[in-house]
């Protein structure tokens, strides 16, 4: 695959990444740090960021869309049209993941942000995602929407880096081995 495929995500200590109603209040107030920890430097090697159903709709909530200069590409088998009031640089696919990929390709994507837990273990099935950085949020949900589901074999990461920051966050980067 000449795309890339990236995962920059937060997790609760034990592995979540949402609330089991999707809530994300545990993380939005997680610190008062105005450091981004990494992520304006990773979004600069960014062209394209393609995010599932369920993550559109929670950022279609926040009021201001956050990613005005950036390509998206939702991916969604039931939703037929973008809502009322989607920016315009939002794409709607349907998938599956090779032909979402077939589509990335043809468009000149090059560099992907991979958000949403159902689309990362998709793409972690099928053996796409090339790095995975990993912010753990030093909360325990005890449920909740894990980052990690069932997968047919093992991948195996190289670690790359681990950050520890003063919020109490530490941030992992891997590499997936093929």
């Amino acid at each position: 695959m000449s795309l890339k495929a990236r995962v920059f995500i937060a997790t609760s200590l034990d592995g979540y990444i949402a609330r089991e109603d999707g809530g994300l209040d545990w993380l939005m107030g997680a610190t008062q740090s105005t450091d981004d920890h990494g992520y304006a430097g990773f979004m600069a090697g960014v062209d394209t960021l393609v995010m599932g159903r369920g993550t559109f709709d929670k950022v279609m909530t926040f009021g201001e869309w956050p990613y005005p200069d950036t390509r998206v590409v939702v991916v969604s088998s039931t939703l037929e049209a973008l809502p009322k009031g989607a920016p315009e640089q939002v794409e709607l696919h349907p998938g599956p993941i090779p032909a979402l990929l077939e589509h990335l390709q043809g468009t000149g994507a090059k560099s992907l942000y991979l958000d949403g837990g159902k689309l990362i273990q998709g793409f972690l099935r099928e053996g796409l995602v090339d790095e995975l950085t990993i912010t753990r949020i030093p909360v325990l949900l005890g449920q909740g929407i894990p980052l990690f589901g069932g997968l047919a074999k093992d991948v195996l990461l190289q670690h790359m880096k681990t950050t520890s920051y003063e919020s109490g966050f530490v941030q992992s980067t891997y590499r997936v081995v093929r």
